[in-house]
């Protein structure tokens, strides 16, 4: 019990000092995480209305590989997009292994399914009936598509703080992809893994704190806005 306090203290003394290291993995952290859960929105949501409230062909099957994928291993989504990135794959040229970039499309790989599946649920539940509230008011295609994203917000909203979440604690696919490199691909997750291992657990702590930390206020504020929406 006393290790596990001293670890503690020597992580906030860590935290205190400003670390230059653990606070360019923080910022590392952040901005792969913000940007890889907004690119999935982006891709995630659309697809996901559409699915909802469109009739086609294969639907069913579509719909089966969809929740394959929100379920997917993370060390498979960080292999495809490997396979794809190394010098040998189709993309190879690009040389985008081993960088940020790619471990962002790792991460739009694992985050996008789980937004357009929840998108996807919730337009099926609710879509029928706002678009017949929308005829019976006599909006037009444009304006009952504006309704619908009205009245989903919240649970579009919940989509994406689940997405989020996905993303920052993430670790198997931003290593394969990454390679956890110091100073260029180190981040949080990765961090932690790296530091017990080499039984280095303050440091490790001091991450464990902040990610924690991070996660709590992000997610604080996305619950925020979804009860203010």
């Amino acid at each position: 019990m006393d290790y596990i306090i001293q670890g503690f203290w020597e992580a906030i003394q860590l935290l205190l000092s400003f670390d230059k290291e653990i606070f360019g993995i923080i910022l590392l952290t952040l901005y792969i995480t913000i940007m890889s859960t907004f690119i999935a929105t982006i891709i995630a949501v659309p697809l996901g209305i559409l699915t909802g409230i469109k009739k086609f062909r294969f639907k069913k099957t579509l719909i089966r590989f969809l929740y394959t994928f929100m379920s997917m291993p993370p060390v498979i989504a960080g292999l495809f997009v490997y396979l794809i990135l190394a010098r040998r794959g189709p993309l190879g040229e690009l040389e985008l292994l081993f960088t940020p970039t790619a471990m962002i499309i790792a991460q739009v790989c694992l985050v996008a399914p789980i937004i357009m599946g929840i998108t996807y649920n919730s337009t099926r539940e609710k879509g029928q009936s706002i678009k017949q509230v929308a005829h019976t008011l006599g909006a037009d295609k444009r304006q009952a598509l504006a309704l619908l994203l009205f009245e989903l917000k919240a649970d579009i909203l919940a989509a994406i703080v689940s997405g989020f979440g996905r993303a920052i604690s993430e670790v198997g696919a931003v290593m394969l992809v990454g390679g956890n490199i110091k100073g260029h691909t180190r981040v949080m997750t990765t961090s932690i893994a790296m530091l017990q291992s080499m039984g280095d657990y303050s440091q490790a702590i001091a991450i464990g704190l902040v990610l924690l930390a991070l996660s709590f206020i992000i997610n604080s504020i996305l619950y925020h806005g979804q009860k203010v929406v």
